[in-house]
């Protein structure tokens, strides 16, 4: 390029389209938010129960040390949160893109133009679920009642979407097609 001609500055945003369609593919989207829902109760029952033992741990050690050991929990919710945004963080950024949870009941969280999670958007996902429904209520949830793709708000937000694994997604088809 010319030094007379101007400098382009700046960068080009490609615009990806969906990757999953509901239309052509519904066994993607087949009873994924009742399964959803049994998924964050696992996840919430492991992301509690190390907690627990460690409020429990601070509660003892408390007692041993007259008083002194529970300013413990002045650190103790701080390291609650930061485990829970591990735990997400470490799931979704496993090869399988989802929780512990999600793995038992055949599910996975994907990006909406289709890649797979990965550690900082797990983290993020989790920040944003915890803020809209605690900002907006739980009714904020019915969001997925009102689109095709059965998406919340803060998986709009984040920019994903939670499908059928593909084991569940090949037994939904094989069952259609008898």
């Amino acid at each position: 390029m010319p030094d007379s001609e101007p400098k382009r500055i700046g960068v080009t945003i490609e615009l990806k389209p969906h990757a999953y369609d509901p239309a052509t593919m519904p066994e993607l989207f087949e009873g994924v938010l009742a399964r959803r829902v049994v998924a964050f109760c696992v996840d919430v029952v492991l992301i509690a129960t190390p907690a627990l033992f460690v409020a429990l741990f601070i509660l003892v050690f408390g007692i041993f040390t007259l008083g002194l050991g529970w300013f413990f929990f002045l650190l103790y919710w701080p390291a609650v949160v930061i485990w829970a945004l591990i735990y997400y963080a470490i799931g979704f950024g496993s090869p399988a893109s989802a929780t512990i949870g999600m793995r038992v009941m055949d599910l996975e969280m994907r990006t909406w133009y289709g890649a797979p999670a990965y550690a900082l958007l797990g983290a993020v996902h989790a920040i944003l679920f915890w803020i809209t429904v605690s900002a907006l209520t739980p009714l904020i949830l019915l969001v997925a009642f009102f689109n095709a793709r059965r998406r919340l708000l803060h998986d709009m937000l984040a920019g994903t979407i939670v499908i059928n694994n593909e084991g569940r997604a090949d037994a939904l088809r094989g069952r259609r097609a008898r």
